[in-house]
């Protein structure tokens, strides 16, 4: 589907530039963005390498499990369906943590992977656990101590502070995660 939305964007683009006469804006655009493109995801890049490493050193080190082991009430809450040992509560975890750094796109192999373990749990492969639908939520919404991405597009584009919206950003990613696990819990119940 997202695949026809964007070719709908780009084809309603290029006929609306040969209407107007400005087709060459589009040979431009081309040009110009796409090495822009190419520099910003080699450096997010570094950022994803840099927490993938961090991730996998904590759960090789024990940290990981060690923060399962103090998360163990929250998690029981929030995923009661998983059993207490499960690779899928250390996934979750690291997951969290590394979203918590705003590092949501090294955060999405970890991710890819709660819901691999999740999905070994479930009867029916075809529909999302209830367990499974609270952790996208929380992933998506996911609270942000330190948005790392965020600031470095910030400090690329020349901000002059691009700390300043991290107070915010706690603010509003925290009401966002506490919103949509509260949806999550009343909706379990409609099953």
């Amino acid at each position: 589907m997202i695949n026809i939305i964007w070719f709908f964007l780009i084809f309603t683009g290029i006929i609306v530039a040969l209407f107007t006469g400005k087709i060459d804006i589009i040979n431009t655009v081309v040009i110009n963005d796409t090495t822009e493109a190419v520099k910003f995801s080699i450096g997010l890049t570094g950022i994803m390498a840099l927490w993938l490493g961090l991730m996998n050193i904590a759960k090789k080190s024990g940290l990981i499990d060690g923060f399962g082991k103090l998360l163990r009430p929250i998690t029981k809450l929030l995923f009661p369906d998983i059993p207490k040992n499960h690779p899928a509560i250390s996934m979750i975890i690291m997951n969290m943590v590394t979203n918590m750094f705003g590092a949501g796109n090294s955060a999405t192999a970890l991710g890819i992977k709660a819901m691999e373990e999740m999905n070994s749990l479930n009867n029916n492969k075809k529909r999302a656990t209830n367990s499974m639908c609270m952790f996208l939520v929380i992933n998506m919404s996911s609270i942000q101590l330190v948005p790392i991405t965020v600031l470095k597009i910030r400090a690329d584009a020349g901000s002059i502070n691009p700390t300043e919206i991290i107070g915010t950003s706690l603010i509003a990613t925290t009401v966002s995660t506490i919103v949509g696990i509260i949806s999550v819990k009343l909706l379990e119940g409609r099953n």
